[in-house]
């Protein structure tokens, strides 16, 4: 009883081309953005992260899969997936305004990369703390991560603060002038380090009410800060002399003497 419209206009029936026949079929089928989709649901075993089990997922699919077929996370890993790629482009908007604020307050663009020098190390010892304690980078240790950037580079900003006043003012070379900085800092430094290794301690132990899942963000302070203070105290003067050292090359190019570089500095 059904007609079907044939290449050339007229009405065919269906059963001339088509056979029916009754069989099991699925009494609803899901779509996902207009295309028949079928949602699979799997756990994860003791001690796997989620970000782990996405990456086998990623890896096999391609193989298991038929072609025309195509795979999209959905709830808990495409909340994950989604958080970290925005936690990615925060952390990379945290340097970027950092090194706007800083190159404001030295009225320089190469203070500001000694500045952030030290960062590398911090990121890579809050890396380091979290797999050798077997913890994973959850959101909590991302957070941990950003906030080392504010406190790791106070080091810096200390000595070279005390460098820059000590070349413009007292005349000293730029050796001379860091060199003192990270004599005359070092107790500051140490005693603001310290305070915050104090106040991180406890969630890095996990201790209080729901500390196991902060403990990735205390574990990653800690150990970016541990890091971060036996590298940068040696890093930090070196950089500086360097970039100090190209920024009076660049100077000498462009014709600007140093002296009237640094008065105009001031």
């Amino acid at each position: 009883m059904l007609y079907i419209q044939s290449s050339s206009g007229e009405l065919v029936p269906l059963d001339t081309i088509a056979t029916i026949s009754k069989t099991i079929g699925p009494l609803t089928v899901n779509h996902l953005q207009q295309l028949p989709a079928v949602n699979i649901s799997f756990n994860l075993r003791p001690g796997v992260s989620l970000g782990d089990a996405i990456a086998i997922v990623d890896e096999l699919a391609p193989s298991i899969l038929p072609p025309g077929v195509s795979k999209q996370f959905q709830g808990t890993a495409q909340a994950f997936q989604s958080s970290f790629s925005g936690l990615l482009i925060l952390l990379a908007l945290a340097v970027f305004v950092i090194y706007l604020v800083l190159g404001v307050l030295y009225e320089s663009y190469i203070h500001p990369v000694t500045i952030l020098s030290g960062l590398p190390s911090a990121g890579f010892g809050a890396l380091v703390t979290l797999m050798l304690f077997g913890s994973e980078l959850n959101i909590y240790g991302f957070v941990g991560i950003i906030m080392l950037i504010g406190i790791v580079k106070k080091n810096a900003i200390m000595m070279i603060d005390f460098a820059l006043e000590a070349e413009r003012v007292e005349g000293k070379s730029p050796v001379d002038a860091i060199y003192e900085g990270a004599l005359v800092r070092f107790r500051p430094i140490m005693m603001t380090t310290m305070a915050a290794l104090m106040g991180t301690l406890p969630i890095a132990l996990g201790l209080g009410a729901g500390g196991e899942a902060r403990q990735p963000l205390g574990l990653a302070v800690v150990g970016g800060l541990l890091t971060s203070q036996l590298l940068t105290l040696y890093i930090t003067p070196v950089v500086y002399y360097y970039m100090d050292k190209l920024l009076r090359m660049v100077r000498s190019r462009k014709g600007v003497p140093v002296a009237a570089a640094a008065d105009a500095a001031d």
